[in-house]
């Protein structure tokens, strides 16, 4: 399938969640999110929306979010928590989800990246979701590098803490038709987002 039968807008028209000036993530696609605070990414996006949060997980993982956790991004009452018992409806919870159009923000934490095919499903799903109601976003959470395929943007984070300073390193790995850059991500105060100072371009694309 090529990538114009998935009916993309241009890049101009597509509108898209911003939770920074220099961050932008369209709306109606899939995205993935990478590195050890790759949750803390799901949550200053969720931090920056209204609505509810779809948060999909392993019910065979024992590792899960901690509402304390997300104080400081999110409040932890707005997220719905799925947590499938078989690998197979991990994607499929996502794909209906974002085909629904009744959540703006869909995230799946997976244990490991999916192939092309089913990413090119969320992103009809997704479009689908976003003609019948508010265009949702859909952010895979993956392991290690990430290295799903077909996603629309990755990215990176990592965390690098000074004592009570909370400070990550965010690096925008890929997107379309811009390249690949790094910043320090600093948070000064509880659910005040992420100040961003731009630290190189990257030469890794990922």
């Amino acid at each position: 399938m090529s990538t114009h039968l998935l009916g993309r807008k241009p890049a101009r028209d597509v509108p898209a969640l911003c939770p920074h000036p220099a961050v932008a993530l369209p709306l109606a696609r899939v995205h993935e999110a990478c590195g050890p605070a790759r949750r803390s990414f799901a949550l200053w996006l969720a931090g920056r929306t209204e609505g509810p949060v779809l948060w999909i997980s392993p019910a065979w993982e024992a590792d899960q979010l901690n509402p304390d956790g997300m104080m400081s991004f999110a409040d932890p009452a707005r997220f719905l928590f799925i947590r499938p018992t078989r690998a197979e409806d991990l994607l499929w919870c996502m794909e209906e989800a974002l085909r629904s159009g009744a959540v703006p923000l869909i995230v799946a934490d997976l244990p490991g990246a999916p192939g092309l095919t089913p990413v090119r499903r969320m992103h009809l799903a997704a479009e689908q979701g976003g003609a019948l109601g508010q265009a949702p976003l859909g952010l895979l959470l993956t392991p290690g590098e990430g290295g799903a395929q077909g996603i629309e943007t990755r990215w990176h984070m990592a965390p690098t803490h000074q004592g009570d300073l909370r400070r990550w390193s965010l690096t925008r790995r890929r997107a379309r038709a811009l390249p690949p850059v790094t910043w320090q991500a600093t948070q000064t105060r509880p659910r005040a987002g992420l100040e961003l100072e731009r630290v190189a371009e990257s030469a890794d694309a990922g």
